[in-house]
């Protein structure tokens, strides 16, 4: 039986562990060659190992699959350029980047420092942008070249980014860059074939050990569904970055244990046009009738 990402190449970052594991494994099933890429680092971004992306390889290659390892700091221009040659110089193509590398370092505001800022920031917003910029200027060079391309990019946000999280504020505003970088990169991109999407994803990782410590705890009967697991988030992830997808661009979806939810972003709502200046009073009198007939924001994560 043919798999669905048959004759596709895919990258996929962050995927010695967790989601990223989940995602490589769920490709390489449907058919796809798979381009495994992870630092090992620790949860916080501390330290690095090969181990762990070329684990993930050997457990395709022993299922019959094709995968090689990739190393590099894809948050670089050096390490996101050599991800796709990687994936050029091993399988000869590109057809799909799973951006999903990342990490926390949790802090309350006023105990952030800007180290830990820049550093979520970096892997998580910067190692999305390079291994997009990369990977779209390969794909317009081959759509000018008159090759059709059937590209895709699923980018990884999080509910965090959508809501926010109180104590990671580093890491929602990253998550929220994320989705804008999403909206702009599929307007973008369209033109040469490629779609763009981003997924919220909610899974036990080890990111998300402490958010889902009671759910991991609690005894589970033999054979009964693991909803926080990050294989169930995987098979969205594999039918969004296959070509049976066409036409789906410029969406967030969330997605956890057995539910998909599309996500409907900032749009308009209730407004007044007074066709002039408004004086402050005017203006705070007219947004507190605007505000009352408007829809209630959602809870941020950890304020209740």
């Amino acid at each position: 039986m043919s798999g669905l990402c048959d004759g596709r190449v895919v990258i996929v970052t962050g995927a010695g562990r967790g989601l990223g594991r989940a995602h490589a494994l769920a490709f390489a099933e449907q058919g796809a060659r798979v381009v495994v890429n992870d630092l090992g680092v620790g949860p916080d971004g501390a330290g690095a190992s090969g181990g762990p992306a070329q684990q993930v390889v050997e457990e395709i290659r022993a299922a019959g699959g094709e995968a090689v390892a990739h190393g590099g700091d894809i948050a670089t221009t050096q390490g996101a350029a050599s991800l796709v040659a990687t994936a050029l110089d091993a399988f000869g193509a590109l057809h799909t980047l799973v951006n999903n590398a990342g990490f926390l370092r949790d802090r309350t505001l006023v105990n952030l420092d800007e180290d830990d800022w820049d550093a979520v920031m970096r892997v998580h917003l910067k190692g999305h942008f390079l291994p997009l910029r990369h990977a779209a200027g390969h794909w317009r060079a081959e759509a000018k070249a008159g090759r059709e391309i059937a590209a895709r990019v699923v980018n990884t946000s999080s509910g965090a980014g959508l809501l926010g999280s109180v104590g990671q504020g580093n890491y929602s505003a990253a998550k929220a860059g994320i989705v804008g970088l999403t909206l702009v990169a599929a307007a973008e991109l369209g033109r040469y074939g490629v779609q763009v999407n981003a997924i919220a994803p909610a899974a036990r990782t080890r990111m998300t050990e402490g958010t889902f410590a009671e759910a991991m705890a609690a005894p589970k009967e033999a054979g009964a569904f693991d909803a926080m697991a990050p294989e169930n988030v995987s098979p969205l992830v594999v039918w969004l970055g296959s070509a049976a997808s066409e036409g789906v661009t410029g969406r967030v979806f969330e997605a956890e244990a057995g539910r998909i939810t599309v996500m409907e972003g900032w749009r308009p709502g209730p407004t007044r046009d007074k066709g002039a200046r408004w004086t402050p009073r005017e203006a705070g009198e007219a947004t507190l009738k605007l505000l009352a007939e408007a829809e209630a924001p959602g809870v941020v994560y950890g304020s209740r």
